[in-house]
């Protein structure tokens, strides 16, 4: 008989706990967010629209070595190499992306790419309206992933014709 008393008060116990809970959230003031009046609160961790990062000279820090592609579980990453050369220099390394491109009608935001990426090129933005219902503008491009230039920074030097020395 002791059994079955300590179980009834064991499982009160638990609904009362419980309860309490519910009650104190109940009591508790009503967080309202005034979006698209406000901008919306995102915590740090938010995983949004990606970022293709540039250095503090501005150059870009993808080095297109392909490996947010292929940690990438949903395929959504396409990426065409080119190198740098003496009169292009569009990132540190050797080599640049050319095209990089994220079909956002696949993506599903797990962070692969972004753990991959040995130069901390790609990061997770805090762009969430993405939403249409033409799947065609869901592929984002290079020029639109790109982060603006930091302030000071020269966009990258491009030369037609080898630089003269003077």
């Amino acid at each position: 008989m002791p059994n079955k008393i300590e179980e009834i008060l064991e499982t009160a116990a638990a609904i009362a706990k419980g309860m309490s809970v519910t009650f104190k959230e109940m009591m508790s003031p009503t967080v309202t967010e005034n979006y698209p009046d406000e901008p919306p609160k995102f915590e740090e961790r938010f995983r949004g629209v990606h970022v293709l990062q540039r250095d503090e000279s501005g150059l870009e820090k993808c080095v297109a070595c392909f490996l947010c592609a292929a940690a990438c579980p949903a395929q959504c990453i396409y990426i065409e190499a080119a190198e740098n050369t003496g009169a292009v220099r569009i990132s540190g390394g050797e080599r640049y992306a050319q095209a990089y491109n994220i079909d956002y009608s696949r993506c599903i935001f797990c962070g692969y790419c972004v753990e991959a990426c040995p130069t901390d090129a790609i990061t997770h933005g805090h762009g969430f309206e993405i939403a249409s219902f033409n799947t065609s503008t869901l592929v984002y491009r290079k020029e639109r992933l790109l982060a603006p230039a930091p302030p000071g920074a020269r966009p990258p030097e491009i030369f037609t014709e080898a630089p003269s020395a003077h």
